[in-house]
């Protein structure tokens, strides 16, 4: 049975499919979200010039991260693959990349968790 830091570590995250980025040449990931609310249509009608996205540039370390959130690597492989290019700089390692991907995924939106839960002790698996 895995402990609770295993099965954090095993999670595995995609992101969402209504997310709409581009990424530049050196790698760096921009977000564009949609401003297209009623008073932003009004006032795009009456001229005035706002713009249809807003975007938001990650830096070098969310723009690595982001990109390795495939529906695959699990955040143990992530932070492996970080620790490996940026060395201690990274460091506290685990608990950074957590908190970054929990606010990816809590607070924007931009990513989900796609793990299969498993079953809690006692509990029986569902066929």
């Amino acid at each position: 049975m895995l402990n609770e830091n295993d099965a954090v570590l095993n999670l595995i995250f995609k992101t969402s499919d209504k997310l709409v980025y581009e990424v530049d040449q050196k790698g760096i990931v921009t977000i564009l979200e949609k401003q297209d609310n009623k008073i932003q249509r009004f006032f795009r009608k009456l001229g005035m010039k706002i713009p249809k996205y807003k975007r938001t540039a990650m830096d070098e370390y969310g723009s690595s991260v982001f990109l390795q959130i495939d529906g695959i690597r699990t955040v143990s492989e992530i932070g492996k693959s970080l620790e490996e290019k940026y060395g201690d700089k990274v460091e506290p390692l685990y608990e950074r990349l957590l908190l970054f991907i929990s606010h990816l995924e809590h607070q924007f939106h931009y990513v989900e968790n796609i793990s299969i839960a498993e079953p809690h002790a006692g509990e029986e698996q569902q066929s």
